[in-house]
């Protein structure tokens, strides 16, 4: 019989300048299929990517164009420990850029996170493995925006290019 062993906060760690995305996935081509999208989809991203497998030899597959933040997605995936999951880590794009390209990738069957925020995995461990259960992003809000502050937000996404 299944049985919880433990649940775990796991703190992943968001170098400078960058964001990361977890996800879970079904297939082995994963690695390959995000570093196609990825480098399809904004030429000069910077990136490391790990991917979790779940049967076979279990390894923690990896590829990317960015030492750094292949070392970071690879620990990141290993201390998370949940079979089917990535970690990608990117510099020189926004999630928004290419969130949609991994999405519509044939094996990826979800996103938990997509954030530059300070990042939380809440993972229960069970006799068979792990899991992710949910992720924390970032902090709680500490109240609702005034005409200022939704001015400031209209201004700052017209200022970056996101809206005309």
């Amino acid at each position: 019989m299944a049985e919880v062993k433990k649940i775990e906060v796991v703190d992943i760690p968001i170098p400078s300048g960058s964001n990361v995305i977890i996800g879970q996935s079904h297939f082995i081509k994963t690695v390959e299929d995000i570093y196609e999208a990825l480098i399809t989809s904004v030429p000069n991203i910077r990136f490391g990517l790990a991917f979790n497998e779940a049967s076979g030899k279990r390894l923690v597959r990896y590829e990317g164009n960015d030492e750094e933040l292949i070392k970071q997605a690879i620990e990141a995936a290993l201390k998370i420990g949940a079979g089917h999951t990535f970690v990608l880590y990117i510099r020189n794009a926004w999630p928004i850029n290419i969130l949609n390209s991994i999405k519509n990738i044939q094996e990826v069957l979800r996103i938990y996170a997509a954030s530059a925020n300070p990042l939380q995995v809440i993972v229960i461990e069970t006799n068979q493995g792990r899991g992710i259960i949910g992720v924390v992003d970032g902090f709680t809000p500490l109240g609702i925006e005034s005409e200022s502050d939704k001015r400031e937000r209209h201004e700052f996404l017209r200022k970056i290019g996101y809206k005309k």
